[in-house]
């Protein structure tokens, strides 16, 4: 990697880490949408399923990534981890366009359930926004083949990247019979 590639990278690496959580974060302060048409809520209304399908396919794309590095099949893991990006890249265009198109959901459960659900939904919300920088960081030292810093970060970044993934299926699923449409 060249210095001025490496440089673009770092400069993408900051403004993803930052543009990303802030995006979000938005969504929430945006006023409730209420001119989208039936046939499009219709469509929308399937995403969070796909969300859910996304976040568990990154899930398990990416415990096939851990396994294929532990025997030595780089290309393999190579091919796994892009995928697993591109899957979270997609999930992140989709859950933009349902939180800008729907308003949110309250969670309808009380008591212990809804203690559980906050930790989970809280934990993921936080994970999430840190793991950015780090699947980023990550990819970019694996395909510029800087293999011991990569290793050394990676270590850090798959627990995390496998809970976001993983309490992204928990959260759809604790929260997806309170959704005020069929799903």
């Amino acid at each position: 990697m060249t210095k001025e590639s490496s440089r673009s990278s770092k400069i993408f690496i900051i403004v993803a880490s930052i543009a990303i959580p802030l995006l979000v974060s938005l969504l929430y302060l945006l006023p409730e949408p209420s001119n989208v048409s039936p046939e499009l809520r219709n469509t929308l209304n399937n995403l969070p399923r796909f969300n859910a399908i996304i976040n568990g396919s990154t899930f398990f794309i990416l415990i096939a990534a851990l396994l294929a590095i532990k025997n030595k099949k780089v290309g393999l893991h190579k091919a796994l981890m892009t995928t697993a990006l591109i899957l979270s890249a997609l999930f992140l265009l989709s859950y933009v366009a349902f939180h800008l198109t729907t308003p949110s959901t309250k969670f309808g459960g009380e008591g212990a359930i809804k203690t559980v659900y906050l930790v989970i939904l809280l934990s993921h919300i936080l994970l999430s926004a840190i793991v950015v920088p780090l699947v980023l960081i990550s990819y970019v030292r694996g395909l510029s083949q800087k293999y011991d810093k990569h290793r050394k970060i990676a270590r850090i970044t798959l627990p995390i990247w496998l809970y976001v993934a993983l309490t992204g299926v928990l959260v759809y699923l604790m929260i997806s019979p309170y959704y005020p449409f069929n799903l």
